[in-house]
């Protein structure tokens, strides 16, 4: 199941719609890489709310989104982990290493704007 990615401002939206494949994994990350890219997006939001569970590949995976986006000058969050999802995490000893987190997908795009504006205010100064 492809994933929609849609561009809102300078940011990519990800809604995992669905639980995925370790190869729509993959696929995920080369298309948010290549569309961060085509866009000059300056942050990439993933939301994974509807997932029940996160295994270790798909950690990882958002891992490496995170750091390929971040060389090409984009941050990414990830929004909607489930309590139960932290928990299972936790115990089996995954992180998110670097990875900004929010609550849902609201809370990550008004961090993502909030932070925008700080750069924006900082470079004015």
């Amino acid at each position: 199941m492809a994933v929609p990615i849609l561009k809102q401002e300078d940011f990519l939206i990800a809604s995992i719609q669905d639980e995925l494949s370790d190869a729509e994994l993959v696929q995920l990350r080369d298309q948010l890489v290549a569309k961060v890219r085509q866009f000059r997006s300056r942050a990439v939001l993933i939301d994974v709310t509807v997932l029940d569970i996160m295994d270790s590949f798909a950690a990882r995976t958002l891992r490496s989104i995170a750091h390929m986006t971040k060389l090409l000058g984009a941050e990414t969050v990830v929004a909607g982990i489930q309590p139960d999802v932290a928990l299972s995490m936790v115990q089996l000893g995954l992180t998110l290493e670097g990875i900004v987190v929010a609550l849902d997908l609201e809370d990550g795009l008004a961090l993502l704007r909030r932070r925008e504006r700080q750069k924006h205010a900082a470079n004015r100064q």
